[in-house]
């Protein structure tokens, strides 16, 4: 996976917006202000992102893969670290961003869900 991959099928979902918030090396992905993906930019060759996660599911990813750790900086339950240059495939990551995107909307309200689905 590189950067411009990731970061266009982040922003290819509804209501998704990217912001600095932090530095000018993390890029973060947002659905109504909230956060379900960070992108470090710090250095190509160890090119990582922070996707939120179930916490037993977050679990038996950090122990069937080498490139998924506890989130670096964030909630160590509910965030993981993956690395681009390990053993998760592309198809594993867009899986993965799919339920980070799908577990921030669903902590919306139901009113805010349905105001996001028109």
């Amino acid at each position: 996976m590189n950067l411009e991959t990731f970061r266009d099928y982040c922003l290819q979902k509804d209501h998704v917006d990217e912001a600095f918030p932090f530095d000018d090396s993390t890029l973060v992905f947002r659905i109504n202000k909230k956060m379900f993906a960070l992108l470090s930019l710090k250095d190509e060759r160890s090119n990582s992102c922070n996707l939120k996660c179930d916490p037993d599911r977050a679990l038996e990813l950090r122990a069937d893969f080498m490139g998924i750790l506890p989130g670096y900086h964030m909630s160590k339950k509910h965030w993981n670290t993956i690395s681009f240059n390990e053993d998760v495939s592309d198809q594993l990551i867009y899986e993965l961003i799919d339920n980070s995107y799908d577990l921030v909307f669903k902590s919306f309200s139901k009113k805010v869900q349905k105001e996001l689905s028109e």
